[in-house]
């Protein structure tokens, strides 16, 4: 089993990064939507979705959008905010689609999870060939070299009385996190994988994709990226 396959479909995962910032995210799904001009009842592919946050808070600003995520533990929470124009599935994104969408968004770092480029190459790939005409697709990625310059190697992060010990390296091309701690009388291990993915290797990857980039932001306001300062590298994608 993949690392992301245990690891984010467990209760601890939720607990660790339960305080993600929903202002932000919000935030930057209105800029987002406004600058890419989508038309209400446009369709959207939140993938991967986690618990729907961003799918849920999508549909309500009127767009018609089906959340993805490879947790079933997620999905199933997710499916209680179900109506007639938001839905949610369990999904690979390894696996193509064969719904069209005129907008696909991967956000928070959902790429990079594997170790072939050859792989993130065939997501790209998938998620091109779920585009409808004229469809978009976004990536919102961390600014690698940011996060590098920014490491924090070693803390202790408390959530539910719970010590969440964690080591942060970059190794062999990725960014890695081990995370240990004891809950439920057991002691726990688990890691985060994600590629070391520099611009210029995403635009091989676009390249090889048979996608095109037409923008390139450093933040969830939409500023230009910029390799020092930006704390994010988000690419729109035809």
């Amino acid at each position: 089993m993949d690392w992301f396959q245990h690891w984010f479909d467990t209760t601890y995962y939720h607990i660790l990064y339960q305080d993600r910032n929903d202002d932000e995210a919000q935030l930057f799904m209105c800029n987002l939507t406004s600058f890419l001009a989508l038309k209400k009842n446009s369709k959207v592919l939140d993938l991967p979705c986690g618990k729907g946050r961003h799918s849920i808070f999508l549909n309500s600003l009127g767009f018609d959008v089906i959340g993805a995520d490879l947790s079933k533990n997620s999905i199933t929470h997710a499916k209680k905010f179900e109506n007639e124009s938001l839905s949610f599935e369990v999904h690979d994104m390894r696996d193509s689609f064969k719904t069209k969408f005129d907008a696909i968004l991967n956000l928070f770092t959902s790429f990079g999870y594997f170790d072939e480029d050859e792989v993130n190459i065939q997501v790209l790939q998938n998620l091109k060939n779920g585009l409808s005409k004229n469809g978009v697709l976004v990536i919102d990625f961390m600014n690698v070299a940011f996060v590098e310059k920014k490491l924090v190697s070693e803390e202790t992060i408390t959530k539910n009385d719970i010590d969440f010990k964690i080591k942060r390296s970059i190794e062999n091309g990725f960014i890695k996190k081990d995370i240990r701690f004891t809950a439920d009388q057991k002691n726990h291990h688990y890691n985060e994988y994600v590629r070391y993915i520099t611009l210029d290797t995403f635009k091989r990857y676009i390249s090889a994709a048979g996608l095109k980039l037409k923008h390139t932001f450093g933040d969830y306001d939409l500023n230009p990226f910029d390799l020092e300062t930006s704390n994010r590298l988000i690419l729109i994608l035809e």
